[in-house]
């Protein structure tokens, strides 16, 4: 006899071929969902790196602006102390500064010539007063130009006047303090003191033999 299956085998096969396709099906969705998961979990991983280091970037630039803020104070700070050692400095030189310049207007003053007024700007120095000629202011002029302490004295008026009735001279003129001399003889001062020191260490004296 001739053997014939009268089983329904294509709806076998069909079965067969549909559950191998899902489970191929089942496989690649597998496989792409452990794919996304993988990359997830590196970009995740990217992501929590970069945030702590933009934290510590954060923390750092953080500590540098409070460093920065304290430089700047420290800055005016110092500032602030040149500024009055500046005045303190000035202080000093202008106490000597009037004394020095009175006392050179009494050297340089010429007989027959009274002073009215002094005023001081800065390094200039403003006189008026009276002369009994104008040779006499002349005279003045060339004793300030002749003072190591004052320089380039100006005419800035004179005219005639009277005083109980007696005709003389009003003059104003403009001279300058030498503020570079009072320098030079600040530092020749300066290194005296320092030759003076280097100089005064007792000399070692050798013992005698007898």
């Amino acid at each position: 006899m001739i053997p014939i299956n009268l089983l329904p085998h294509r709806e076998q096969k069909r079965a067969a071929q549909q559950k191998q396709f899902f489970a191929m099906a089942a496989g690649m969705a597998m496989i792409g969902l452990g794919g996304v998961i993988l990359v997830h979990g590196f970009f995740s991983q990217r992501i929590d790196t970069q945030m702590s280091r933009n934290k510590f970037l954060s923390t750092e630039i953080t500590g540098l602006d409070k460093q920065i803020d304290e430089i700047k104070k420290l800055k005016e700070q110092t500032q602030s102390l040149l500024a009055r050692k500046k005045v303190v400095e000035a202080l000093q030189a202008n106490r000597t500064e009037a004394v020095r310049l009175l006392d050179q207007l009494v050297r340089q003053l010429p007989e027959g010539l009274y002073l009215k007024a002094i005023k001081q700007t800065n390094d200039m120095v403003n006189i008026q007063g009276y002369a009994n000629s104008n040779a006499r202011v002349s005279t003045l002029m060339r004793n300030f130009e002749a003072s190591p302490w004052l320089e380039t004295p100006t005419l800035v008026e004179i005219k005639a006047a009277k005083i109980n009735d007696n005709p003389i001279s009003e003059f104003s003129l403009n001279v300058k303090i030498s503020r570079a001399h009072q320098e030079d003889e600040a530092n020749g001062k300066t290194k005296a003191v320092h030759g003076a020191g280097a100089t005064s260490a007792p000399a070692s004296s050798s013992p005698t033999k007898s």
